[in-house]
């Protein structure tokens, strides 16, 4: 897709000229299209030559009028740099290679990436690290079209970005131009601000407003079109006007009354609760939170991101016990935190019927979102917990530490943390994730930075593995996007390398998840990046088979026909790809292997590792409290049909199955065979199986599938080993 086209013969002479497929410098345009002077002579006829040259001495002579000259690359560069960017992440091509080049030239740091996605996450996390946002460069069309997935997750993120995007020559627009497409319209949907330039003159103007919109208010992305004309078209250098490098944002304080009401509302909670979300990350609030939650006594709650703003082993951290303190606390208070998804859209079950909410936001429009706050304090995060903190430095007041809440807190954070750790200390292989991450966390660094992302590997090492200082944690966020992962931990190591050498990043990945942008370990690897990669590898998509069931399934049909779409390939040798490039690479299956291989990547400060960590194919995470408080799909519809598949204590991983009306095919190893049956009849030989496990403790089934359908919910019994495919099949005949 980077390739140009074979140029027209002879076409009509355009107003500025555009770039060419090589870095080179570009004949006027008045002489028509010509070849760049860095192709090589013997690809031309000699009559073409003659006219190369005489079309080069001619524009020679017309440039020579003492004026001094500038391209629209070096323009663009110029005013990146003026703007204090300091990092340009892309993959370069026809027409912006020239851009980084120039880039380059000004101290400005370029970093390659294989795929314009992770280019994206990498230039966006940047802005989330430094306060300033990073720019990723792309070409045209399938470029700029690749990006837009990052650009969305810096949107929903709230993320200071900069996305600039070649695009094709004004006078071919809407004639079928190379990769032409509407960018500036299509990215209006994932920016603040979408713009292209009317001319070289007004590119500074528009890229200081781009940085400028990036971190103003709420952060987020925005997009800068540059046509291909205006990348080497020279223009004198007395008509660039530069921007003065825009000022960092105002900060913005609640009003005084809202401020003492807060206090106020606070000071009569009986179940007080602060919830510390990246918005507080973000603006640096980290001080001030910090002396709030000590002077106060307040229990407090981490967000993913959120994680480090206090560190994790703080005695008032309630972690351990995050669905009761959200589920009884009578007032909660919102540093940065946006009641979505991630916390359950602040309504019951999850949450008191009456519960307050004391928001603090810098969006006046996220101000009550899903629930009305009893308080609302428009601001920013640092600014505005500064002023709480004058309320209670002139009337103090503490939480008081013997109250019942804190007891019923901390009894059930004792009981969580027992379950973890009894888990973790299982003797049995293949390992489970508590295994593996308290293996990790033992020996962390408590300076490193931690990028995450996966199903189960995000969630349940985000249980496990503790962060002690802010922007120190970066996972799949509030898009949920799996793919982030290798761009964010480049990133991260680029910023360590430039303010905090020797500090490390470890990015813990699911398998599934590294597939997203795995190639990007050749980046790592280039860049000499001591990055240390955990892929926490289970085969599959939140869950797996071995290699034995593997085998055994794929007896009864193709792969396409009889693999559950959660599956895939077992036992691969993920260590490889980071051995192909030159780093480390190591295949883990026991304990005392993940501690030996994670102690020598951690020592080797030269080069990347990665470890490939087997664990149990159907390994989930402990029994959660809050599956009571959660619909069930499948459930209602068996208990529509008086059915009951579940005998108490199982613990199921329910996703929606609500189809179990149509004709299904169950298959198992213990029966090898496959049995064409409605959902009835499904039910009566999964319940029986269940109950022969639990009357003889031995294992029939483990789990079952809705293949065709990307679904997946397996049991637990007392004990498991095979596992039951149960597969859409519509009118399949018994095998």
């Amino acid at each position: 897709m980077r390739m140009r086209p074979s140029p027209p013969r002879a076409p009509k002479a355009p107003e500025v000229t555009g770039p060419g497929p090589t870095i080179g410098a570009w004949l006027p345009p008045q002489f028509g299209w010509v070849a760049p002077r860095l192709l090589p002579v013997a690809s031309a006829s000699t009559s073409n030559f003659l006219r190369w040259k005489m079309a080069e001495s001619a524009f020679a002579e017309r440039s020579d009028g003492g004026e001094e000259k500038v391209s629209g690359a070096e323009v663009i560069a110029q005013a990146l740099k003026t703007q204090d960017v300091e990092y340009v992440f892309g993959i370069v091509g026809i027409p912006v290679t020239e851009i980084a080049v120039a880039a380059q030239k000004l101290g400005i740091r370029y970093v390659g990436m294989r795929n314009e996605q992770a280019a994206c996450y990498a230039a966006s996390a940047v802005g989330y690290l430094t306060g300033r946002p990073g720019v990723c460069l792309v070409v045209s069309g399938p470029g700029l079209i690749h990006a837009l997935g990052g650009m969305a997750n810096a949107n929903v993120n709230c993320w200071p970005l900069i996305v600039i995007g070649g695009s094709s020559e004004r006078r071919q627009e809407t004639m079928g131009a190379f990769q032409e497409f509407p960018q500036v319209e299509a990215c209006r949907l994932y920016c603040k601000f979408s713009a292209r330039p009317s001319s070289i003159e007004t590119i500074p103007s528009i890229i200081e407003k781009a940085v400028r919109s990036s971190i103003y208010g709420r952060p987020g992305p925005c997009y800068v079109d540059i046509p291909a004309d205006f990348v080497n078209f020279q223009v004198n250098v007395n008509s660039i006007k530069y921007v003065e490098c825009c000022l960092p944002p105002p900060v913005s304080m609640a009003e005084t009354s809202a401020v003492y009401m807060a206090a106020s509302v606070l000071r009569n909670a009986k179940r007080p609760l602060l919830i510390i979300g990246k918005g507080a990350a973000y603006s640096r609030a980290e001080e001030a939170i910090r002396k709030l939650v000590g002077q106060c006594k307040l229990p407090f709650l981490p967000t993913p991101m959120g994680k480090g703003v206090v560190p994790d082993n703080h005695p008032n951290c309630v972690s351990a016990a995050r669905s009761r303190a959200l589920q009884f606390a009578d007032v909660i208070v919102l540093f940065g935190a946006r009641l979505n998804w991630i916390l359950h859209f602040g309504l019951p079950p999850r949450y008191q019927p009456d519960v307050k909410f004391i928001q603090i936001d810098i969006c006046a429009e996220e101000l009550g979102n899903n629930v009305k706050p009893a308080v609302s304090l428009l601001g920013d995060i640092n600014a505005v917990t500064k002023q709480l903190l004058e309320q209670f430095d002139k009337t103090p007041w503490q939480y008081p530490p013997e109250s019942s809440w804190w007891q019923t807190l901390r009894e059930k954070m004792e009981s969580n943390e027992a379950a973890s750790k009894e888990l973790a200390s299982q003797k049995s292989l293949p390992m489970n994730y508590y295994t593996v991450f308290y293996q990790v966390q033992e020996q962390l660094p408590r300076d490193c930075f931690v990028v995450s992302e996966g199903a189960n590997t995000m969630d349940i090492g985000r249980t496990v593995i503790q962060n002690y200082l802010p922007r120190h944690r970066l996972d799949a966020g509030t898009f949920g996007t799996m793919g982030v992962g290798l761009g964010f931990a480049i990133a991260a190591a680029i910023v360590a390398r430039d303010r905090n050498p020797g500090k490390r990043v470890i990015c813990v990945e699911g398998d599934s998840a590294f597939g997203f942008s795995g190639m990007e370990v050749e980046t790592i690897c280039r860049y000499n990046l001591p990055i240390v990669l955990l892929v926490v590898n289970n085969n599959g998509i939140y869950q797996g088979f071995d290699a034995d069931s593997w085998k055994e399934m794929l007896k009864f049909g193709d792969a396409t026909e009889v693999a559950p779409p959660v599956c895939l390939l077992p036992n691969s040798h993920y260590e490889q790809v980071m051995t192909a490039f030159g780093g480390k690479g190591y295949f883990v299956q026991t304990p005392e292997e993940l501690q030996k291989s994670l102690r020598e990547s951690l020592a080797d400060t030269t080069k990347p590792s990665l470890i490939n960590i087997m664990i149990e194919p159907q390994a989930t995470r402990k029994a959660q409290e809050e599956q009571k408080m959660t619909k069930s799909p499948y459930k209602e519809f068996l208990s529509l049909q008086g059915l009951n598949v579940f005998p108490e204590g199982c613990n199921v991983r329910e996703e929606s199955l609500a189809f179990l009306s149509w004709p299904l095919c169950l298959w198992t190893p213990a029966i090898k065979e496959r049995i064409a049956c409605n959902a009835e009849e499904a039910t009566r030989i999964l319940r029986s199986c269940l109950k022969l496990e639990a009357e003889q403790r031995t294992s029939q089934c483990m789990g079952f599938g809705i293949g065709s359908l990307g679904l997946e919910a397996p049991f637990r019994g007392p004990s498991m080993s095979k596992p039951v495919f149960l597969t859409w099949k519509g009118g399949c005949n018994t095998r």
